[in-house]
């Protein structure tokens, strides 16, 4: 029996399978990061997203790290490098924003990312914490550009900002980076799928073992 609509026939059915899904925004800035892996300008490339995911860039800087230290296992302490040198980079601009540029610049990134909330909370822990929620964003999924631009509209310390920053980036990318140097690519799967619970417990007990210090001292 013909088919008057043509979708039975098999050159219709090949053309929808030839069709690519469609894929959201965020997926594709994904894919177009992770692309640059396979390029001779990876490593420039590693440096400005790092650079960028500090103040506005959605995609963070992890998903390049990985490809690029899995594809050259024995640099991975200096694409790790790489990486935190940049995001510590564009986290001293993303403060800078904060500081000089909230209204024209600031509060409109942070509305873009329906931040307004969190960035209201931040300005809360500030009081109770200070840098001590910097090294917590600079190291765990917590949103480091709202970080950043909340420091700098509450006139943190810079030196202090970066500081922290660099410690809490520094360990962040370089436990990744050597966790894929030691276990290769088995060990990939299991940082995409348990990365923010790892941060988290990690940070517990860094925070824990501190007060644990703090008490013996005592």
């Amino acid at each position: 029996m013909n088919d008057p609509t043509g979708k039975g026939t098999p050159a219709a059915a090949e053309s929808q399978q030839a069709k690519p899904p469609r894929r959201g925004l965020h997926r594709r800035m994904y894919d177009w990061v992770l692309h640059w892996s396979e390029t001779p300008h990876a490593a420039v490339a590693l440096f400005i997203l790092a650079f960028a995911e500090s103040s506005f860039f959605p995609v963070p800087p992890d998903v390049l790290l990985i490809a690029m230290v899995l594809g050259a296992r024995r640099r991975w302490w200096w694409l790790a490098a790489i990486c935190t040198i940049g995001s510590v980079l564009g986290g001293v601009v993303g403060y800078f924003i904060g500081w000089g540029l909230m209204d024209a610049v600031g509060l409109p990134i942070i509305r873009f990312y329906h931040a307004q909330e969190q960035y209201g909370h931040v300005q809360k822990l500030y009081d109770q914490y200070g840098l001590w929620i910097v090294f917590t964003a600079a190291f765990t999924p917590i949103p480091y550009k709202v970080f950043t631009i909340a420091s700098g509209a509450a006139h943190m310390n810079l030196v202090g900002f970066a500081l922290v920053s660099a410690v809490g980036r520094g360990m962040r990318f370089f436990i990744v980076a050597l966790l894929l140097y030691i276990f290769g690519p088995p060990v990939r799967n299991f940082i995409d799928r348990y990365f923010n619970l790892l941060c988290v417990v990690f940070m517990v007990l860094l925070v824990g073992g501190f007060v644990i210090i703090k008490y013996l001292a005592h």
